[in-house]
């Protein structure tokens, strides 16, 4: 049914005294509880959000500021803890901000807004003051997402769902929506020491708060599965031993459950669905959802800051819980729709970049000034060290194209906060030109998928020759080295949360995604794994023994590449998810790390390798250079800071590079790493081999001799079950040892 003929439709069902908006007929309910008001004093426009303060005469209280363009009208709405609603009109209006000041309102005072105006889909317009709306700026959130029809704008349920977004549902929302809560601000650091660790020598971990704590038999009951978990000694504990530089948090900002997901019995497990940008989420704290969680959250940051681990935070600026025109009315969509989102020409339905609904219009000078706003807050208040950006390059477009010049890189890149910090970008999108690898400009880093495929599909010897491998293990210097970018532009990561774990990459060669209950048809199919001749779990010793193997040429391969290592949490230790690619909605056993792993020598020995991997690349500044190797002589001997080598120890031609092959050789020389350490000396290392067979096969490979080296120790041989200790074996120059199958080999220069 076409636009016109949809309104002609409802309007012959619009109930009389609706108003001159002519609102289609809505369902409605009885009003809320409500106690007598009190007018609000006129306040500031300044800062938006809740903010407890002292007033004109000294007098305590709350102001609050609520951005909301287009709206004829705001109620600040208050509740007491039995659920009473008192209604304060916001009569001042300054630029577009509603605001006043209630005296004696403090820290613990729970409160929404309902935003009054029109009605009318057809132009974008869904104002419904029957619907209680979060604060954009609210810093903690009492109370969790239901989403019965009560919390949608529209009546939901429509018969005819054609034109359900166009007919306004009148029934209060209160009772069904979580509320924003007044927090004591809190901007002592003073006992904080932020790591700052420099991008070249950073380990990122990824994980899950939640998941990554619910499960550890070390850290009390109570605390599972929340920012006191992590902060507990037994957590920190894991991640010092495994030397990792930085935790990068999946997301924790206020988030809500699909509707879907929860008519099937699910939860979101992940968290990429935000709503409150500025409210640690309320579900992850242990000692109460009435603010607590804000206090909770930056003990946590210190105690990681005290282990010498930063905090990256994953965001989702990109999209919010609200979806499309038939998802619920929360927050941005009821204060102003047309204002906060992406719209399609006609208006009424949104422009998805995300592939989740709706896409935040970043243009916009305030919803641009609502991240940014946000960004700054968790770095001063909250003390978080970075930022990774999901769908970054959602943000980076301007009216439609993604625009390396649009307004949100401009402002980032000259925010004096912002752009101290470290900022990673997930670089593309479901839209048009949304694939953006390489292209985010200095200042940034990126998630470099180019490398994850390139070498997956190494280890399972279907690449048709080694060119595109010998750009990532280097620091893929064809993506970045431009405009000043240096290695650490890329992050480098084979398995991530969104896809299989690194032990289901060699165990499954298809999803297994019956759990989520969507007929197996979410996640990718791309997924480039192999399973070693068995699909799924087996009790055959040779197929086992043949993946822990792999698992340890992945580690290995992912710790000496130049660039910045990313570990999803779980993946050192052999964690699995059955086979199961998207697990977003398993928040079970399947999503959590299982602890009990490591009770198996076997995998006990899978992290030892992590571990002594992660050493070694802190040890040698040769592993983590600060710039791109030029493959160039230096000396007059002819040794070259980079060297690439065939199985016959000589060096790689053009012909070589463009065979097909199953065998590299890459020689990083210590003796010419570009820049000074920090007192202005230069910067001297060991020189090393490493040797990569992927073959199934073992091959012979010739040690290079003189200027390369005249003998080698081997330092790291994944043929060996056990690395605890250097295998200690030494050759000559230019002897050919035999390389088992799919090996990796590191050899350190010894004379």
């Amino acid at each position: 049914m076409s636009s016109a003929a949809e309104q002609e439709a409802v309007a012959g069902r619009r109930a009389a005294g609706n108003g001159q908006d002519e609102r289609p007929a809505a369902v409605a309910d009885g009003g809320p509880r409500r106690a007598p008001t009190a007018p609000a004093w006129p306040g500031a426009p300044t800062p938006l959000g809740a903010r407890f303060r002292i007033g004109p005469d000294g007098v305590a209280g709350t102001n609050f500021a609520l951005w909301a363009g287009g709206a004829e009208a705001v109620e600040l709405c208050l509740f007491d803890d039995g659920g009473l609603e008192r209604r304060i009109p916001l009569t001042e209006l300054t630029h577009q901000i509603w605001h006043g000041f209630l005296p004696g309102v403090g820290p613990g005072q729970r409160y929404g807004y309902r935003v009054h105006g029109r009605w009318d889909p057809w132009t974008g317009a869904r104002w419904n003051p029957a619907k209680l709306l979060l604060d954009p700026y609210a810093r903690a959130v009492d109370g969790d997402f239901r989403l019965p029809p009560q919390v949608y704008g529209h009546v939901r349920d429509w018969p005819e769902q054609q034109a359900a977004d166009t007919v306004r549902d009148d029934r209060d929302s209160a009772p069904y929506v979580p509320k924003g809560v007044v927090v004591h601000d809190d901007d002592d650091w003073a006992d904080d020491r932020r790591p700052k660790t420099p991008w070249a020598d950073s380990v990122i971990y990824e994980l899950h708060v939640r998941g990554f704590t619910a499960l550890h038999p070390g850290i009390p009951e109570e605390l599972r599965g929340t920012y006191a978990g992590l902060a507990h000694p037994a957590a920190i504990e894991h991640l010092v031993k495994l030397g990792v530089t930085a935790v990068e948090l999946m997301p924790v900002h206020q988030f809500a459950h699909e509707d879907h997901l929860l008519r099937r019995g699910l939860r979101n497990h992940w968290g990429y669905n935000s709503i409150g940008y500025f409210a640690p989420h309320a579900a992850y704290a242990a000692s109460g959802t009435a603010g607590q969680q804000v206090g909770e959250f930056k003990r946590m940051v210190r105690a990681l800051h005290a282990a010498g681990i930063e905090v990256v935070l994953d965001v989702v600026y990109n999209h919010t819980a609200e979806a499309n025109e038939l998802g619920p009315m929360l927050s941005l969509k009821g204060i102003d729709n047309r204002g906060y989102y992406r719209l399609q020409p006609d208006a009424r339905r949104y422009a998805d970049y995300t592939g989740c609904g709706n896409t935040l219009h970043v243009v916009q000078p305030h919803v641009l000034r609502l991240i940014t706003d946000s960004l700054r807050y968790w770095v001063t208040e909250m003390g978080v060290d970075g930022f990774r950006f999901d769908l970054a390059a959602a943000l980076a477009r301007s009216m439609h194209d993604v625009d390396m010049l649009s307004p949100f890189l401009a402002v980032i890149a000259q925010d004096p906060v912002l752009r101290r910090v470290k900022l990673i970008a997930e670089p593309w999108d479901v839209g048009s030109g949304g694939y953006q690898v390489g292209a985010f400009p200095p200042l940034w880093t990126e998630w470099n998928d180019r490398y994850r495929d390139a070498v997956r599909d190494f280890w399972r010897h279907a690449l048709p020759d080694v060119r595109e491998m010998g750009y990532r293990l280097s620091g893929s210097s064809d993506l970045y080295a431009w405009g000043g970018r240096r290695p650490y532009a890329s992050v480098n990561f084979i398995t991530a949360h969104d896809g299989f774990t690194l032990r289901d990459l060699v165990s499954y060669e298809r999803k297994h995604n019956e759990a989520n209950g969507e007929g197996n048809r979410d996640g990718t199919d791309d997924n480039r794994s192999w399973n070693c001749g068995v699909e799924g779990e087996t009790d055959d010793e040779d197929v086992r023994e043949l993946r822990r193997r792999q698992l340890r040429n992945l580690l290995t391969t992912l710790l000496l590449s130049t660039g910045v290592p990313m570990l999803p949490a779980g993946d050192e230790m052999g964690r699995t998810q059955g086979g199961n690619n998207n697990a977003y909605c398993q928040d079970n056993e399947v999503g959590w790390v299982d602890w009990s792993l490591l009770e198996d020598p076997g995998w006990r020995a899978l992290f030892d390798l992590a571990s002594r991997l992660i050493r070694l690349r802190h040890r040698h500044p040769v592993l983590r250079r600060r710039a791109f190797f030029s493959g160039r002589a230096h000396s007059a001997d002819g040794l070259r800071d980079l060297a690439w080598f065939t199985p016959r120890g000589t060096e790689m031609t053009e012909g070589d590079w463009f065979a097909p092959a199953a065998t590299l050789g890459m020689y990083l020389s210590g003796r010419d790493i570009p820049g000074r350490d920090e007192r202005g000396a230069p910067v001297v290392d060991d020189s090393f081999l490493a040797v990569l067979h992927a073959g199934e096969r073992p091959v012979g490979f010739v040690l290079p001799g003189p200027p390369w080296a005249e003998r080698y120790e081997v330092v790291v041989d994944t043929g060996l079950e056990e690395q605890a200790a250097p295998p200690g074996v030494e050759h000559p120059a230019g002897a050919e040892i035999t390389v088992p199958a799919r090996t990796v080999l590191l050899l350190k220069v010894a004379g």
